[in-house]
């Protein structure tokens, strides 16, 4: 894992735990008009992957101390891509986040002033259960009068990714990109360990996002997911950005 230098301070630190990740392969000029600047769409095996992904923040602490009352458990959902940018001779792989949703007005505030990310507050609900070695995950959001889901089962126990899986190149993404209008791109690190995962018998996404996506996505998320799983998570930190383009 990367070392940071000292003009990368911690921002915030949490438990990302039980995460659904739901992946559809798209054409890649769906995506293009949200690649920040600095930065190219990233692939594997030549297709290129939209993520629907929901996960627990838990124990969240601003700049690894101070705990936000109130704020510290609580559920998001993003819709999320992945890129690629080369830095002194280092590829550094990343996330491109198109919206993340949360239920907590003041973690969407700081995340759009700190980060300028697409964050939107909605009621959210979530539930876990294990059953054996397995897991039933799932998280649901109010939008527009409506209730929408994404849910995932899974057997067995959870396993780290194979080498050069497709598993491990959407798991593992210690990178994050926001592009605002008008303004240059940031770029942040992520740092956490490998995480396990398990191997989805049945996942799928019920509702209607376009409201919140548009219409062409929203459609993309209707479809059965080309691969889906779920991580068990782990402790983060994400540290603050830099402006790169």
């Amino acid at each position: 894992m990367l070392l940071m230098n000292k003009t990368h301070r911690v921002f915030l630190t949490a438990e990302w735990r039980d995460l659904v990740m739901l992946n559809y392969e798209v054409d890649p000029a769906l995506l293009r008009e949200y690649v920040p600047p600095g930065t190219q769409l990233d692939s594997f095996g030549g297709k290129t992957y939209l993520s629907l992904v929901g996960f627990r923040f838990l124990n969240t602490r601003m700049f690894g101390k101070i705990p936000i009352p109130f704020h510290r458990d609580f559920e998001e959902v993003n819709l999320r891509f992945y890129v690629r940018r080369k830095e002194e001779g280092e590829e550094r792989r990343g996330v491109v986040f198109i919206a993340e949703i949360v239920p907590k007005q003041a973690v969407a505030r700081i995340a759009r002033l700190a980060y300028g990310e697409n964050y939107i507050c909605l009621p959210m609900k979530h539930c876990t259960e294990a059953v054996g070695p397995g897991r039933e995950v799932q998280y649901q959001w109010q939008a527009e009068k409506q209730w929408c889901k994404l849910w995932a089962q899974a057997e067995g126990p959870a396993v780290q990714p194979g080498e050069g899986s497709r598993e491990q190149f959407i798991a593992e993404h210690y990178w994050g990109y926001s592009a605002r209008p008008g303004r240059d791109c940031l770029e942040y690190r992520v740092e956490h360990t490998p995480w396990n995962v398990w191997t989805c018998t049945e996942a799928g996404f019920e509702g209607d996002a376009s409201a919140i996506y548009g219409a062409e996505l929203g459609r993309v998320l209707q479809r059965r997911p080309d691969c889906a799983f779920i991580a068990d998570g782990s402790p983060v930190s994400v540290f603050t950005g830099r402006r790169i383009a």
